[in-house]
């Protein structure tokens, strides 16, 4: 190169000359040849651009980007320099410098749409969803066979909250192919968001039709089925998708955990393994398997678990969870709230405030448990299903019934007591507020040989909502009572086999709410109502850590609690006035101070004979598997007393509700 040459013929001869060495793998002679032209003068832009290739292809990264940097300077509008430094940035990490150079204008004026492109993906990737809109709108503008874009604009608008504009773009993108399987399940998803939940059943239905291999509709199914409460088929469509991909870790999880709930236990542990056997270092399944050993009281497991999750390298804070529902079933409370001390907040939020306030109620620490118990509350509260307004409605429910239960009403009922369905005796209801001793009793029941009992199952709750509630009752007529009977033994026989001469229990305690309807379709149903201090009631509810359902939800707050025990026994008594029941009461504390002497003259009433085994609560506890209740725990201990007037010691926490608890603490028997 001579000084004679213009900075172009430098650039033209520079480029050719380095552009071969670069073709013949000379990528240091390549670079050479241009740093020599830009010292001799030529034009800084393309030779800075080449250098900025030539950089990268030799992987110096912060070479390429200083060249393509000075090109991109000299020359703004030119979207094959820009594309490239977009490019180095974000293979760099620098996502942020790279969507600074995407601009939008940039991108607009590129026909080519490849700078629209960078800018549509880095903005997604960087949750700046508004830019990734508006570059995706303006490439399927351009573009409007491009499903891929499509596809990203739907999901771009469903972060932004844009519903329907989601749906609109994944249908546009479904339609342009119809082969590609996550786009349909992107679809699903902004249905289900959009609150249009029978559509993405129907797109994951297709999509399972479609793509006959895919776990993944069936996973989605799963997750929408579980947003609507639809918990059996959740439970079908996750074992569909283990089905197709049984060496998913995380499907074996969430399989454990639905079996956990049904509860089919030995299918639930056989879960929880196959996914710790996929993936050792599952810290959910971990604590999945060691929250089914508490419930189902075999303490003896947590040791080999833990040994387990020592011996994978499992995260410290998760095995200190797990050591502290250990050293808690062994009496070692200061113990195991230090071994909650190490527990990381994100691990079990609110399982492990709650064990932290059970272990300070044990040690008589009553202001500190409250507060814990308090704040297990609070975090319930905050769940996205909207507890307290669930648990609204429920009391809203059970005003309107106690308003519409007149003496008038009750005379328009159809007459009919009709004759029992077969030779089947009428079943045992065991009801009673939450928490005053029916898992105990119920416990005590199944001890007997000549007992079935069912602990809070569906039958009578689905017979009651294919009647559609208590306003149907007046309408019933003797076929109408008739089919109600039969679906109920329909539906019990799928959990249970009653022989001849067997007497069926059927325990929920909130049947307390269906007395009318107990009456009505079995009138010689003999009633056992557990009766506890309503003081120790409510407390205990409050403190429980329950399933979240619109009932229990009512536990979430002192007050909600309080207004929710009036109701009920409102309810009840209200029902009493209308109808003879046969109710045998089983007072709490008189049981646990003499279980033969009160259970003796209950066995009596219901024609059992006497049946000394029944009363080893405990044997029958941990020969019955898992237990759904609150009481998981306490059933398989001797006879304790520590709950009973256990309300005293948060008498002062307690102090705004004893006014709407009062007047039943009379009608009781008991007193302030």
């Amino acid at each position: 190169m001579t000084s004679t040459m213009t900075a172009d013929q430098i650039t033209a001869h520079a480029l050719r000359d380095a552009m071969t060495a670069a073709r013949t793998g000379n990528l240091a002679r390549a670079g050479q040849i241009a740093e020599q032209a830009l010292v001799a003068g030529g034009d800084v832009v393309p030779l800075n651009a080449f250098l900025g290739m030539v950089r990268a292809r030799a992987g110096d990264a912060a070479g390429s980007i200083r060249h393509l940097r000075v090109a991109h300077q000299g020359k703004p509008g030119d979207a094959t320099i820009a594309c490239n430094l977009i490019a180095a940035l974000a293979d760099s990490g620098d996502q942020e410098g790279a969507l600074d150079v995407a601009t939008l204008a940039l991108a607009r004026a590129d026909p080519s749409l490849r700078v629209a492109r960078y800018r549509a993906f880095l903005a997604q990737s960087l949750e700046r969803f508004d830019d990734a809109v508006e570059a995706y709108d303006h490439i399927v503008a351009l573009a409007p066979n491009d499903f891929e874009s499509w596809n990203n604009l739907g999901n771009a608008r469903s972060a932004t909250g844009d519903t329907d504009g989601a749906v609109a773009a994944l249908e546009r993108a479904v339609a342009l192919d119809p082969n590609a399987a996550p786009t349909r399940l992107n679809l699903a998803s902004a249905l289900r968001a959009a609150d249009r939940g029978a559509e993405a059943e129907a797109v994951l239905r297709q999509a399972i039709v479609d793509f006959p291999g895919d776990a993944r509709p069936h996973h989605d199914l799963y997750v929408l089925f579980k947003e609507l409460g639809r918990d059996p088929p959740a439970l079908e469509a996750i074992e569909a998708a283990v089905a197709l991909d049984p060496a998913n870790a995380n499907l074996q999880f969430k399989a454990a955990v639905e079996y956990g709930l049904v509860p089919r236990v030995e299918e639930a542990e056989r879960a929880y393994l196959a996914a710790l056997t996929l993936d050792p270092l599952l810290t959910d399944a971990y604590l999945g398997l060691a929250i089914q050993y508490e419930h189902t009281n075999r303490e003896e497991e947590f040791a080999p678990l833990l040994a387990r999750g020592e011996a994978a390298g499992v995260d410290a804070g998760a095995l200190a969870f797990i050591r502290a529902m250990e050293l808690r079933r062994a009496g070692r409370f200061d113990e195991a709230l230090a071994e909650l001390d190490q527990v990381p907040a994100e691990i079990e939020p609110e399982r492990t405030v709650h064990i932290r306030a059970t272990l300070l109620d044990r040690l008589g620490r009553s202001d500190e448990a409250f507060a814990c118990f308090s704040e297990t509350n609070r975090l319930h509260a905050e769940d996205a299903s909207d507890p307290l307004g669930r648990a609204a409605q429920w009391r809203g429910v059970l005003e309107r019934e106690i308003a519409m239960m007149t003496p008038e009403w009750a005379a328009s009922w159809r007459p009919p007591d009709p004759a029992p369905l077969s030779d089947t005796a009428d079943p045992v209801f065991l009801v009673g507020f939450p928490r005053s001793g029916t898992t105990l009793l119920d416990t005590i029941l199944m001890g007997h040989p000549d007992t079935v009992v069912l602990e809070e199952r569906p039958p009578l709750n689905l017979v009651d909502e294919r009647l559609g509630g208590a306003e149907a009752l007046p309408t019933l007529d003797e076929a109408g009572v008739a089919a109600a009977r039969a679906h109920y033994y329909e539906e019990v026989a799928k959990l249970a086999t009653l022989r001849p001469g067997m007497t069926l229990v059927d325990k929920s305690p909130l049947f307390l709410h269906k007395a009318l309807l107990i009456k009505r379709l079995f009138p010689r149903a003999r009633i056992i109502l557990a009766l506890r201090h309503p003081c120790d009631v409510v407390l205990s509810c409050y403190i429980s850590n329950f399933k979240l359902n619109s009932a229990m939800s009512n536990f979430l707050r002192l007050e909600d609690a309080a207004n929710f025990y009036d109701l009920t026994f409102r309810h009840w008594e209200a029902a009493r006035a209308l109808v003879p029941l046969d109710v045998y009461p089983i007072v709490y504390e008189r049981l646990i101070e003499d279980v033969e002497g009160t259970v003796r003259p209950l066995f009596e009433h219901l024609g059992l004979e006497w049946h000394e085994a029944a009363i080893d609560h405990r044997r029958t506890a941990r020969e019955r598997g898992f237990i759904t209740t609150a009481s998981y725990s306490q059933v398989t201990e001797p006879i304790y007393k520590r709950a009973a007037g256990r309300w005293q010691r948060y008498r002062e926490h307690l102090a705004p509700i004893l006014p709407v608890l009062q007047p039943w603490i009379e009608r009781f028997g008991y007193s302030l």
